[in-house]
């Protein structure tokens, strides 16, 4: 097995994608899946897909195809989806409020337990039994609830700033839904949600057909 430091970044995406194919061919009741099928299902070449499950090992048996829930088991165990997660919203207006609560997150294994905002008015509040602290308190907070993952839905203006607050409260990773690319420096993992980003794509394209 490859060091996950060689693997590319779009075929842990793509597993992403397996997985939820996956979770659909199992609902159905079957058992195996050949290549060339989950490739028609996830949109993606049978060589493509090869390759990317080639990375962790070998899985499928020529003739026979991918045993459906083994492998589902193995994904989620690659992505880190066999154990749950603590994360934290910071920033409760209408889309931090919405991810919180959003039930797919729990499902998933992503707990959160904590919530964070400047605004008087909303911290103390507690939405779907999580609690919204001020942001003053994350370093704190942090360490008590054993925070890994912060999810920051906060206005561009302050992203930075917020960042930095994290970095500070030794959370290892952040996903971004702020539209600004941040920069938190060593030791903090960053993932961006660029939704703006994808619409804009989406306009580029329709313009061409």
């Amino acid at each position: 097995m490859l060091k996950k430091s060689r693997i590319p970044v779009s075929t842990v995406n793509r597993l992403s994608l397996y997985l939820r194919v996956f979770s659909q061919i199992e609902a159905s009741g079957q058992a195996t899946v050949a290549s060339r099928e989950l490739a028609g299902l996830s949109g993606i070449n049978p060589a493509q897909v090869r390759k990317d499950l080639a990375y962790f090992g070998q899985f499928g048996r020529r003739g026979v195809g991918y045993a459906v829930g083994s492998l589902k088991r193995q994904i989620r165990g690659i992505l880190g989806l066999d154990r749950d997660w603590n994360c934290a919203i910071i920033g409760m207006g209408h889309l931090g409020q919405a991810l919180l609560m959003y039930k797919g997150l729990r499902h998933q294994g992503f707990n959160v337990v904590a919530a964070f905002d400047s605004d008087p008015d909303k911290i103390h509040w507690e939405l779907e039994g999580v609690p919204v602290y001020d942001i003053a308190e994350l370093g704190s907070v942090a360490q008590e609830k054993k925070l890994e993952i912060a999810i920051l839905a906060v206005p561009a203006s302050v992203a930075h700033e917020v960042a930095e607050l994290v970095a500070r409260a030794r959370i290892p990773a952040i996903l971004n839904f702020a539209p600004v690319p941040l920069h938190p420096g060593s030791g903090v993992l960053l993932r961006q949600v660029d939704l703006a980003g994808e619409l804009e794509a989406l306009s580029y394209q329709l313009q061409k057909l």
